[in-house]
Order: structure tokens, then C-alpha cells, then sequence
């Protein structure tokens, strides 16, 4: 891919191979790191139950508090790799950017985990509301 500030790379936009590289990097981070791949699981678990009773809404929601828990996910990651790249050494100032960035992926965790909390909660209730009758 070409930098178009650099003036470096390939020409030519393919956004083929820009699907590729979002699937790699997150296969990647599914396989290698746990934290992504159990939310993601949990996720997807009520996601199909949602899909399931068709509830469009709650399917969207919990789907984009999913997608927000995600990018923080693997921009925290990326951001401790970098970081760990630079200096193997312990660090003050690389543990504050470190200790910001789990930050910023605890607060999308925390929202993530309370939306999912109360879905799988109205779930269960349609569900045995749904066994019932």
C-alpha cells in the first residue's frame, strides 16, 4: 500500500487486500491473545440468541458495544507491543502509557460487560417466557 506522506509503497488502493490485512489482525489477535477471544465468544453466543428471536435492536446494540470492546481490545494490545518494542527495560514513562491504554480498554470492557449482562438477562427471561407458553 502506498503512504501518501511518505511517497513510499505500493500504488494503487485494493480494498481487497485491506480486508485481508482487518482479517489477519484479527485472527491474530483471537488466536494469540485470550482476553479478545473469550468476549468475543461471550459475544457471539448472545449475539445468536438475538438473531434468533429476532431482536434487531438488542442485536445492534450489543453487536456495537462488542465492536467499541474489540478495537480497545487490540488497540491496547498494539500499544503494550509497541511499547514493548522499544525498550525491553522497565520503564516509568512506558508504564503510564501502558497503565492509559488498559485504562481506556477498561472502561470499553466495563460498558461491553453491563450491556451484556442486562441482554443475556432480558434473553433468558424470553426464553423461558418463550418454554412457558
Amino acid at each position: 500500500m502506498r503512504n501518501k506522506f511518505l511517497g513510499t509503497g505500493e500504488d494503487g488502493y485494493h480494498p481487497i487486500r485491506k480486508i485481508k490485512v482487518v482479517l489477519s489482525g484479527l485472527a491474530f489477535a483471537v488466536r494469540y491473545d485470550f482476553s479478545v477471544t473469550y468476549k468475543l465468544i461471550a459475544s457471539l453466543g448472545v449475539l445468536i440468541f438475538f438473531s434468533f428471536f429476532r431482536q434487531w435492536i438488542d442485536f445492534l446494540l450489543l453487536l456495537a458495544v462488542t465492536a467499541m470492546m474489540l478495537q480497545a481490545e487490540l488497540f491496547n494490545s498494539a500499544i503494550e507491543a509497541v511499547c514493548d518494542f522499544i525498550t525491553t527495560r522497565e520503564s516509568h514513562k512506558i508504564k503510564v502509557i501502558k497503565d492509559i491504554s488498559a485504562a481506556a480498554a477498561g472502561i470499553s470492557i466495563l460498558i461491553w460487560a453491563v450491556v451484556l449482562a442486562v441482554e443475556t438477562y432480558r434473553v433468558a427471561r424470553l426464553v423461558v417466557f418463550w418454554l412457558i407458553h
